[in-house]
């Protein structure tokens, strides 16, 4: 995965914020990752409390989101990414607990590039994030452009 590329990750639960990042790495990702704990942080982080982005023009970001966190949802987060023009481009994996196949059908209508669920099982988990790890590695991801 190209160096250059900052991974928001929005997961409520701090310990699966932190079996990502360590499985991640093992995974031989080492570029720069943010995390959020709702969806309303990754609003705040995208557009800015005072409408002042942290997004950067001209920066590759790789959004990854759970679609039950507080506040706003991660389907809400989804949406409102993918609908705005500036945004869009931002490639989005939803990773979460819900199976049901009408929300997966739901998050690829509204625009997100993959959907993985996550196990409950520890060591599935483990697994998970580790070959989402190798994904990355061959993915190539654009930049944000202000039109």
């Amino acid at each position: 995965m190209n160096n250059a590329v900052t991974i928001l990750i929005a997961e409520d639960d701090k310990g699966h914020q932190l079996l990502i990042r360590r499985n991640l790495e093992k995974a031989g990702i080492c570029n720069k990752m943010i995390f959020f704990d709702d969806g309303q942080d990754v609003l705040d982080y995208l557009y800015g409390k005072d409408g002042n982005s942290k997004i950067e023009n001209g920066e590759a970001y790789m959004l990854i989101l759970d679609i039950s966190m507080p506040k706003i949802s991660g389907v809400e987060v989804l949406e409102r990414v993918k609908k705005d023009a500036w945004l869009r481009r931002i490639p989005i994996i939803m990773l979460t607990t819900t199976d049901d196949p009408r929300e997966i059908n739901r998050c690829h209508e509204l625009g997100c590039n993959c959907y993985i669920t996550k196990p409950i099982e520890y060591d599935s988990f483990i697994g998970k994030i580790r070959s989402l790890g190798l994904f990355l590695m061959i993915t190539e991801n654009p930049s944000v452009q202000k039109e």
